[in-house]
C-alpha cells in the first residue's frame, strides 16, 4: 500500500473523530509575533513594504502588478523553488532582495520589516501562510479561493476580524467595471427580484482526457534538487513528490486544489453574490457528475447551490456548469459569447475562445442579463429589451483604483478593500460546499445559522476536513 492510499485510509477514520463547529481555544501566536498587532497601516506617504510568497506563473504575475503600480517596496521573495525556471524573471528584477523558500523563516528573520504579504500559491498553503502573516500583523493579499475548506476559511475570517489587518482576495473583477455597474443597477432597482442564476465555465481544465479509473494517486518521483517539498505540502498530508502535482497541476485533485468551481467561480458569481446578499446555500446538489472518482474532478459537473429567501429578496438557484460537453442553454435573443480581454494570462498562455465563454446569465422576474467573467459588464438581454431599457439605466462610476492599487492603498488607509475577507469568505465557502458535492457526490444539506451539514454526518466532519500534518497543527488554533 501507498504512503498516499495509507493517508486516505487514515483520513477517513480520522475526519470523523472531528467536529465542523468545535471550539478551538485562543489564538496561536508565532514564537516571535507580538502579542498585540502592530500598527496595521502604512503612513499614507510612505510606500508600502511587501514579500511576494509564490513568485512563479500567477504568483509572478501578481507581484508585477502590485510592482507597477508605484506603491510598494519590495523586500522578501519566498518560493518553494528558487531554482525553478518560472521563478527567475521575478528574482531578476529584484537581484538584491532577501530570498526565502520556507515562508516561516522569512516571518521569523523579517516580519518586523514586512507590512504586507501576497499569497500566490497552491489553494492548500494559502491557509497556513495567510494566518501566519495576520498573527504577525502583517496586511495580505491572497490568491482565490480564500482555502481549500469550509473550515479553514472560519479561521481565516476570525483572525482578520482579530487581527484588524487589511485583507484582499485575488478576484480582480471586483475592482472593474463589473463590479460598479452591478452595484449601480441594483440600487437602482434595475436588478432586483432575481430568481436564478446560470454560471458556467467549459473550457477545456487540465485533467480533461485523465483516466477517471485511476485506483490510486500518483507514484512517487525524484524531488528536483531545487524544492523544498516538506514546505510546498504544508498542512496537507504526506504525498510523495509527482510533477502531476506540480506547476499548476495541483488544481486537478481534491487533495490540493478547488477544481474549476474554486478557480472561477470568483471571477463569475462574485458580484451576484454580494450584491444579491446570497450568503450560503441551504442545499447543493450535484446534479450530473461525468467519469467521476475519488482523486481528481470530474470530466463534467453540473450543481445546483439554493438559497433562501433573504429580506424582501426570492429565493435563487445558482446551477453551475462545468466539462467541454456540458454547455447549457441559453435563453432567447442571447447573441455572442465573447471573452473579456482583461482576463489575465497564467504562465504567459491566453484563455482560449470557447463554444460558450466563461460567464453567466440572470434571471429575474422582468428582466434576464447576461454577462462574462472577472471584469465583464453585464447585458439586458434580448437587444429590443436592452434599447427599451437603455433611458433607465443609471451612471455607473469608473473605478477608481484597480484590484492591486486598492490593496495597497487600504494598506496605506485611503481606500477600503473591495474583496476583504468577510466578503471572500462566504463566497468562498459556497465553492467548498460545491466542491465537497462534487467529491461525496451526493446532496447537501446545510443549516446556513449553524453551519453544518444536517443530511450526512461524514459530510458535515469533512467541513473541516483532513487533519493537519504533524508540526503544522498550530494554525488551526484560533
Amino acid at each position: 500500500m501507498t504512503k498516499s492510499e495509507m493517508s486516505r485510509r487514515s483520513f477517513l477514520k480520522q475526519a470523523l473523530a472531528l467536529s465542523a463547529v468545535s471550539a478551538i481555544p485562543s489564538f496561536w501566536i508565532p514564537a516571535k509575533a507580538s502579542t498585540m498587532p502592530k500598527n496595521p497601516l502604512v503612513s499614507a506617504n510612505d510606500r508600502v513594504n511587501i514579500a511576494f510568497i509564490g513568485i512563479g506563473n500567477r504568483g509572478g504575475e501578481i507581484a508585477k502588478e502590485l510592482y507597477n503600480t508605484g506603491l510598494c517596496n519590495v523586500v522578501a521573495l519566498c518560493d518553494v523553488d528558487m531554482g525553478a525556471k518560472h521563478t527567475q524573471e521575478i528574482i531578476n528584477m529584484f537581484p538584491k532582495v532577501p530570498r526565502y523558500q520556507d515562508f516561516r523563516k522569512m516571518f521569523d528573520q523579517m516580519a518586523g520589516k514586512i507590512d504586507a504579504v501576497t499569497v500566490g500559491v497552491p489553494d492548500h498553503s494559502h491557509f497556513p501562510i495567510t494566518i501566519e502573516a495576520m498573527a504577525h500583523g502583517i496586511h495580505v493579499y491572497v490568491e482565490k479561493p480564500m482555502a481549500r475548506t469550509f473550515h479553514e476559511i472560519e479561521i481565516m475570517m476570525r483572525a482578520a476580524k482579530k487581527y484588524g489587518v487589511v485583507t484582499q482576495m485575488g478576484n480582480q473583477g471586483h475592482s472593474e467595471g463589473n463590479y460598479f455597474q452591478f452595484k449601480a443597477w441594483q440600487e437602482a432597482g434595475i436588478i432586483k427580484d432575481v430568481t436564478a442564476i446560470t454560471a458556467h465555465m467549459n473550457n477545456s481544465r487540465r485533467w480533461h482526457g485523465w483516466n477517471p479509473n485511476i485506483k490510486h494517486m500518483p507514484m512517487g518521483e525524484p524531488i528536483p534538487e531545487t524544492m523544498d517539498w516538506d514546505t510546498w505540502l504544508g498542512v496537507t498530508q504526506y504525498h510523495e513528490y509527482n510533477h502531476d502535482y506540480h506547476l499548476g497541476q495541483w488544481r486537478c485533485w481534491y487533495d490540493f486544489g478547488m477544481g474549476a468551481l474554486g478557480d472561477w467561480g470568483a471571477h463569475i458569481l462574485d458580484t451576484a453574490h454580494q450584491f444579491l446578499d446570497l450568503g450560503l446555500p441551504y442545499e447543493v446538489n450535484p446534479l450530473y457528475l461525468k467519469d467521476h472518482n475519488p482523486f481528481f474532478f470530474p470530466m463534467s459537473s453540473t450543481l445546483l447551490f439554493k438559497f433562501p429567501e433573504r429580506g424582501n429578496m426570492p429565493a435563487v438557484d445558482v446551477t453551475w456548469y462545468d466539462g467541454l460537453d456540458n454547455i447549457p442553454p441559453v435563453p432567447e435573443g442571447y447573441g455572442v459569447s465573447e471573452l473579456d480581454p482583461n482576463i489575465p494570462t497564467v504562465a504567459g498562455g491566453k484563455i482560449q475562445p470557447a463554444k460558450l465563454n466563461p460567464g453567466k446569465e440572470i434571471y429575474t422576474k422582468t428582466l434576464t442579463f447576461k454577462g462574462g467573467s472577472h471584469g465583464s459588464t453585464l447585458s439586458i438581454i434580448p437587444e429590443e429589451k436592452a434599447k427599451e431599457m437603455a433611458s433607465k439605466l443609471p451612471e455607473v462610476p469608473k473605478s477608481p483604483s484597480n484590484h492591486y492599487a486598492n490593496f495597497l492603498l487600504a494598506c496605506q488607509g485611503k481606500e477600503k478593500t473591495r474583496s476583504p475577507f468577510e466578503i471572500a469568505g462566504p463566497l468562498s465557502q459556497v465553492f467548498c460546499l460545491g466542491v465537497l458535492a462534487q467529491r461525496l457526490n451526493r446532496k447537501l444539506v446545510f443549516d446556513r445559522d449553524t453551519k453544518q451539514i444536517t443530511n450526512d454526518p461524514f459530510a458535515n466532519k469533512m467541513l473541516v476536513g483532513e487533519p493537519p500534518r504533524k508540526g503544522w497543527e498550530q494554525y488551526y488554533n484560533v
